[in-house]
């Protein structure tokens, strides 16, 4: 299924009347579509949306199929085009300057590298339409050029709950330059995981296709064989650091940048990354049943309430000064304590076997 803006924003029905309608989501069913009530439908692809926020917005008549606005019960069918329209331009465009504080790690007339801290939303979108990276870059710098989703400065994006380095354009020639790198796959990106499960292998290579899973839409799949093109091709390359019992560290390198690639290709080799909610890594995916190591791992959940992944290293050509430029950032105080914790865990099975 195809979406204009794919999972950016919740359902919100207020705006004013100027007479204009603007499109916030747009879904083609799939060929072979089983008919189903269009508010249905929508849950399965809008996150954050509720089915009374989205029955509420049918019966303002903001709701479209083929063109025409339906009511809540109305049946989805293949090929349907399916649109939610509302008087006000999505959130996700409507960029407010914020004063949020930058771990700015360099800075020169054409470029910027932050570090962006877990929790962060990097875009508007999803729900989230303040106290993100770009409320904050707007804020900081003014005339920030805008990438091909209209953007301002960013040339590539991690997780909210991923942590790390990011580079920012702060001119056209640098965005341009800077883009380019990243399509070609010339950029260095190297991330640093805690993964479910003993990694046998001490380094590898993971390529399969990531493309939406058609059962959770806020989840991607590798697709494999026959289905292979329903996925865009993806190349991760991992190494472990260290073994930890049930969990390892590992080093991930990206050649390509898939959304949730990591998390997608670790979680096919059976290797789901530890606490990703939205991957199942936040149940006891390897370990005893023991009521005491039940309590060791959720007491870990706390301590890093997020998936473990941290964007360590980012190296690229300079756009101006054609140099190799390479950044490193220590791994955030959540992921050294969990990793201390799995480290004196692992000690101490040793020496009880």
């Amino acid at each position: 299924m195809n979406s204009d803006r794919d999972q950016r924003e919740d359902i919100d029905d207020e705006g004013e009347e100027d007479g204009n309608l603007y499109e916030h989501h747009k879904f083609t069913a799939e060929v072979g579509q089983k008919p189903l009530r269009v508010d249905k439908y929508l849950m399965n692809f809008i996150e954050n949306a509720t089915r009374n926020k989205i029955q509420k917005a049918a019966k303002s008549g903001n709701i479209y199929v083929n063109n025409e606005t339906v009511k809540q019960n109305y049946k989805v069918k293949g090929g349907d085009v399916v649109q939610v329209m509302f008087e006000h331009p999505p959130y996700e465009y409507l960029l407010v300057p914020e004063d949020i504080p930058l771990d700015i790690v360099h800075e020169d007339e054409a470029l910027l590298v932050v570090n962006k801290p877990a929790g962060m939303v990097v875009h508007p979108g999803h729900g989230n339409y303040s106290g993100t990276l770009i409320n904050a870059l707007v804020h900081h710098f003014e005339n920030l050029p805008k990438n091909s989703s209209e953007r301002p400065g960013l040339v590539h994006r991690i997780d909210k709950d991923t942590s790390g380095l990011l580079v920012i354009a702060k001119t056209e020639d640098a965005m341009a330059k800077l883009s380019k790198q990243f399509f070609d796959k010339t950029s260095e990106r190297e991330y640093v995981a805690i993964v479910w499960g003993n990694v046998e292998d001490d380094e590898g290579t993971i390529e399969g296709n990531i493309g939406r899973n058609p059962k959770n839409r806020l989840q991607n799949i590798v697709y494999e064989g026959d289905d292979a093109e329903n996925g865009k091709p993806a190349v991760t390359h991992f190494k472990v650091i260290e073994r930890l019992g049930y969990v390892t560290l590992v080093s991930c390198r990206l050649e390509t940048g898939r959304t949730h690639q990591i998390r997608v290709h670790m979680k096919h080799i059976g290797h789901t990354l530890f606490n990703d909610e939205r991957y199942g890594g936040d149940r006891i995916l390897k370990g005893t049943t023991f009521s005491k190591y039940k309590q060791f791992v959720e007491n870990c959940f706390k301590i890093l309430p997020r998936q473990a992944l941290h964007a360590k290293t980012l190296g690229f050509t300079h756009p101006e000064t054609g140099k190799w430029m390479s950044f490193n950032s220590e791994l955030p105080e959540d992921m050294v304590q969990c990793i201390e914790r799995w480290r004196n865990y692992a000690k101490n099975q040793i020496k009880e076997e």
